[in-house]
């Protein structure tokens, strides 16, 4: 008689504390038992030489569903983050169309990815000006939390939150007990500089990043952890692109403020020296810093003061990066890419612990966004799982990709670890190349208690 569904034998299994060669046992789609040479299963995988990881989570993903598919869309977004090793994502309230900001429109995109996706998902709403009274609905849909922007967002539907709205929303979400994400950028800044430097014909690559400086992200942040301490509201600052940042957040946290934050792979790989180089693949906003910005983001990481990178996956169709720098969509692509990102440039090259890369891509996230069964290998937990031959090493290639539209600023970049198999809920989702014939990924609500980290 067997006591396992699947019993995964042998592999090195990247837990919280460490690797170790074990074996996990899966029963109705969670981890039940992790040990040596456990019982039989119905199904058994010989690990052998591959390192098995949780699946990873990406918090911070623009897949466009419904209304603008043809940028990117569920079904390619989810199936290239399961042949990156990642099994669950949280989908961005813009871009998509409606956009999510209401009861209505929150139930619509859930709607239209039930059925579609094939990794597990949740949904954030959205915080705008004048929506405050529509924050309720949203979170009794389930909504993983709020995300908001601080300066224009690009997207007309979706517009900025004054000071009044933020902090007023801010009080309606701690009362919820749920969480902010925002986009912090000053207004103001950004705006004039944008504006003033088209006006006097300074639209190159290095016009965009001069026009959204530092200063724009600091005061920002600054002015926001203000708002989250009086009001008490947990708050996550997406896509940090300066150390000072960071520093401030920690600063915060360590008082008592429910603050975070997160970086991306494009922040740590790159410098505005290669913005001229890689073009619009690279932009975004904020965007890319100096080398010692770089650098030092890397040194928080590794004193592990900054604890969470996500791929910020924004992918636009070509037509519209046709306009030149200045006006074309900017976003990066790669949902994918990340933890073979990291396993190269903070595994091998700077020797963080594989433990390190699988908080930094998917437990962080998962504690502070209440995704309970997410991003761990340990009993109780879903049986989310990469097995990864982390021997193999390459480059990016574009043909690779699973993306709807095959374009990536990591083109050409190293990486490490071949994601063999995906395991979600037990079931494998990708193989070799392949995917489930099905797509079985579900809606997941936010539950249990939420970390700082």
């Amino acid at each position: 008689m067997t006591e396992f569904d699947t019993v995964i034998r042998g592999g090195t299994v990247v837990m919280r504390d460490g690797a170790a060669p074990t074996d996990i046992g899966i029963l109705d789609g969670a981890i039940v038992a992790i040990g040596p040479e456990l019982a039989g299963g119905r199904d058994e995988m010989a690990a052998g030489a591959l390192h098995v990881f949780p699946g990873g989570v990406d918090p911070h993903v623009h897949f466009d569903e419904p209304g603008r598919t043809h940028w990117e869309g569920v079904d390619t977004g989810s199936r290239s983050l399961l042949a990156g090793g990642l099994t669950t994502f949280v989908d961005m309230p813009l871009n998509n169309i409606p956009v999510s900001v209401d009861g209505p429109s929150l139930a619509e995109k859930i709607d239209a990815i039930k059925g579609v996706s094939h990794a597990d998902f949740a949904l954030w709403g959205g915080l705008v000006a004048g929506n405050v009274d529509r924050l309720e609905e949203q979170h009794e849909l389930g909504a993983c939390g709020f995300k908001a922007f601080m300066c224009y967002s690009a997207i007309d539907e979706f517009p900025q939150v004054d000071d009044l709205s933020l902090f007023e929303g801010m009080q309606v979400i701690a009362e919820l007990d749920s969480i902010l994400l925002l986009h912090a950028e000053n207004a103001d800044i950004v705006g004039g500089l944008g504006a003033r430097a088209k006006a006097e014909g300074r639209t190159e690559p290095r016009d965009f990043m001069a026009s959204r400086p530092p200063i724009s992200e600091l005061e920002a942040v600054s002015r926001a952890i203000l708002f989250a301490e009086e009001t008490g509201c947990a708050t996550h600052f997406v896509h940090v692109s300066v150390a000072r940042a960071v520093v401030m957040v920690a600063e915060a946290q360590a008082r008592g403020v429910p603050v975070t934050c997160e970086t991306c792979p494009h922040f740590l790989l790159f410098s505005e020296e290669d913005m001229e180089r890689v073009g619009l693949p690279l932009k975004s906003a904020p965007p890319v810093r100096a080398a010692s910005e770089r650098d030092a983001l890397w040194a928080l990481i590794g004193d592990r003061t900054l604890r969470m990178v996500t791929s910020d996956h924004s992918p636009g169709h070509p037509e519209v990066k046709q306009s030149g720098f200045w006006d074309s969509w900017g976003g990066v692509s790669g949902a994918q890419s990340t933890l073979q990102l990291l396993l190269e440039a903070g595994y091998s090259t700077r020797g963080l612990p594989l433990q390190m890369i699988a908080e930094l891509t998917g437990s962080s996230a998962a504690r502070r966004f209440r995704l309970a069964q997410k991003g761990r290998v340990e009993i109780g937990a879903d049986a989310d799982l990469a097995l990864i031959d982390l021997s193999w090493t390459g480059e990016l290639q574009l043909d690779d990709l699973h993306y709807r539209h095959a374009y990536s600023c990591y083109a050409g970049m190293p990486l490490r670890g071949r994601v063999e198999r995906t395991l979600l809920r037990g079931q494998t989702v990708y193989s070799e190349g392949a995917f489930a014939s099905e797509p079985l990924g579900r809606f997941i609500q936010p539950s249990g208690t939420r970390s700082s980290i």
